[in-house]
């Protein structure tokens, strides 16, 4: 069985299926992994969702921060901003079906036996796999629950910055889901700095990619994420940033995982 991980879509509809196919993937046999971002920007954002959804066990998927801003939107907790591209979802006759198949997403998915990881993201320096873990299940958990809708309303604000395992209720949901779904860069006391996207060397004095914080806990895992379109298709040590900006020009690019070393494959998007 072939594992293959794909960077931020963004509802570049036909770029996803021409790099499906360029993969050599089998649904019956293979894993695809999406690695969040699945919506919004990009001209396609409902054919997307349904083509992943049709793939059922097939595909395993993590919410980015712009999957999120749907379901927001969707809930009345946040007004749509001029750059979004929601509407083909929004307006879409089974818009129901798949936007409650996209808040039962969660925000990190792992394989033990492939030892990888795959967040939209980043995880803190802190945290293990398994910490990491067990804290993405809290905020899914909210996503689920009754109150989902309250914890979209709640969901926004770059408070708290810090890290500290008596963080309860919202403040501490509001963390995690900050730090899997839009952090890049930290602070020299590992706080999040969340208004940064530049490419790593641009950024002010006393910041990092949190990738390469030197404390950062280190399980022999390999972590996959995207959400950086301006770092790009990047691997340091033992993380993969899959975002190559498909939405702004770059390719979309696929990574084989079940292989000692990584094999890419890509298409162009243009302009």
């Amino acid at each position: 069985m072939a594992v293959y991980a794909i960077g931020d879509i963004q509802g570049c509809y036909k770029q996803l299926k021409k790099l499906v196919k360029r993969t050599g993937f089998k649904p019956g046999n293979d894993s695809l992994w999406l690695c969040g971002d699945l919506v919004n920007r990009g001209p396609q954002s409902a054919d997307v969702l349904r083509y992943i959804m049709d793939l059922g066990d097939a595909a395993q998927c993590v919410l980015g921060n712009h999957d999120l801003n749907l379901l927001a939107v969707a809930n009345d907790a946040r007004k749509m901003k001029q750059a979004d591209s929601l509407r083909d979802v929004l307006d879409a006759p089974d818009a129901p079906e798949m936007l409650e198949w996209l808040r039962k997403l969660p925000l990190l998915h792992s394989d033990k036996n492939l030892r990888v990881c795959m967040v939209h993201a980043g995880l803190h320096p802190d945290w293990t796999i398994k910490k990491a873990g067990k804290l993405a299940d809290e905020v899914k958990n909210a996503l689920r629950s009754k109150r989902y809708s309250e914890f979209l309303h709640r969901m926004y604000g770059n408070q708290p910055t810090h890290w500290d395992t008596s963080l309860r209720g919202w403040d501490r949901l509001r963390f995690i889901t900050n730090t899997m779904t839009r952090m890049r860069y930290l602070d020299k006391k590992q706080g999040l700095e969340l208004t940064l996207s530049c490419a790593p060397g641009r950024q002010p004095a006393g910041y990092q990619p949190w990738f390469t914080y030197p404390s950062r806990r280190k399980d022999k895992w390999r972590v996959i994420f995207g959400h950086w379109s301006t770092l790009g298709l990047h691997e340091h040590k033992d993380v993969i940033c899959l975002d190559s900006g498909c939405l702004w020009g770059g390719p979309l690019t696929a990574v084989r995982l079940d292989c000692r070393k990584p094999v890419y494959h890509a298409v162009s998007c243009g302009k």
